[in-house]
């Protein structure tokens, strides 16, 4: 008998395919994610799970997956997934690294042109009808070219930004909890500062940590107060690292110029009064949203799902220590 795998999301045809000839396979084939008792009910006699980021696999569902044997998240984070609770059930759980680098990057530098230039409100000035006329003091931005950058995190992604940030000539700043190489330093034109003078000093504050305890509300009223009200944060990394209902009161009394962001708090849902402030862009979670990104994500969740299902350690598995309680 085929080993039974959930799909929880629409992924592209061509790679799902050859997986049909091995498993029995259910799939997710809307655009949305599952209902918490759809998937509840669903993971029941299931042996392999390939889940959303926004899906939330955590005790109780792990206590409806009685035949689970591995979680092939659909994402770089996973904070979805209550990593500790599978292991103790021996159940191996991996992740797609290593995929979202440039494309992330991409859009943090996409976020720091439209809040910069304020492209947002120019579109929907044009589609409403009110632009009339041109005038040499109207609605006016800020250049990108010659400012600095402060990163916060200065991982793959926060390296990437930098290297593009190079092409604006910008000064570099970052924080890291760890200083990176010196040689690295030079090539970046990076500067190591600590987190007050990065956000004292930026004029773009990018931030690219993961989440986890230290990281969530890394930036909240005290941190916002430190910027420079023409400054700009943009975050493309998880929505909890800011602190929302302190981002919205900066940006009604103008303690900051405006931010770019792509990952909430409290996801999909918004702070209140946020929607209300014209000096932010916000987009719905798209830092890996190309074809070819989701492409190679899929392609590598499949990949740790099949090797893990069939008795191999999966690729990119993040909790090694389940092997030494199963055999493979």
């Amino acid at each position: 008998m085929k080993a039974k795998i959930l799909i929880t999301g629409r992924l592209p045809e061509e790679v799902i395919s050859p997986l049909k000839e091995k498993f029995d396979v259910e799939i997710n084939h809307e655009d949305r994610p599952m209902d918490r008792q759809e998937l509840l009910q669903s993971i029941e006699n299931i042996e392999g799970l390939l889940p959303m980021i926004t899906d939330c696999i955590d005790e109780e569902a792990l206590n409806c997956a009685a035949h689970l044997k591995m979680i092939a998240n659909f994402g770089v984070g996973y904070n979805n997934i209550d990593v500790k609770a599978a292991t103790a059930r021996g159940i191996m759980v991996s992740n797609t690294p290593g995929v979202l680098t440039d494309v992330t990057a991409e859009l943090a530098f996409a976020l720091i042109l439209s809040v910069s230039r304020r492209l947002v409100e120019g579109d929907r000035i044009i589609r409403e009808g009110h632009f009339k006329f041109w005038a040499p003091m109207l609605f006016l931005g800020r250049e990108v070219t010659g400012k600095t950058l402060g990163i916060i995190g200065l991982g793959k992604i926060g390296k990437a930004v930098a290297l593009r940030a190079r092409g604006f000539k910008m000064r570099i700043l970052y924080y890291n909890r760890q200083r990176i190489d010196l040689a690295e330093e030079r090539e970046l034109m990076a500067e190591y500062v600590d987190l007050k003078t990065l956000l004292k000093k930026s004029d773009f504050v990018s931030v690219h940590v993961p989440l986890t305890e230290d990281t969530r509300h890394m930036i909240g009223r005290e941190e916002l107060s430190l910027m420079n009200p023409t400054a700009f944060l943009i975050n493309t990394s998880r929505g909890p690292v800011i602190d929302e209902k302190a981002l919205v009161t900066a940006l009604k009394d103008g303690t900051i110029g405006g931010a770019g962001l792509d990952v909430y708090e409290n996801e999909p849902a918004l702070s209140p009064g946020l929607t209300e402030c014209d000096d932010v862009t916000l987009l719905p979670h798209i830092g890996s949203g190309t074809l070819e990104t989701r492409f190679r994500m899929a392609s590598i969740a499949l990949e740790n799902l099949v090797a893990g299902l069939e008795g191999q350690a999966p690729p990119n598995i993040v909790n090694p220590e389940v092997l030494s309680k199963r055999r493979l």
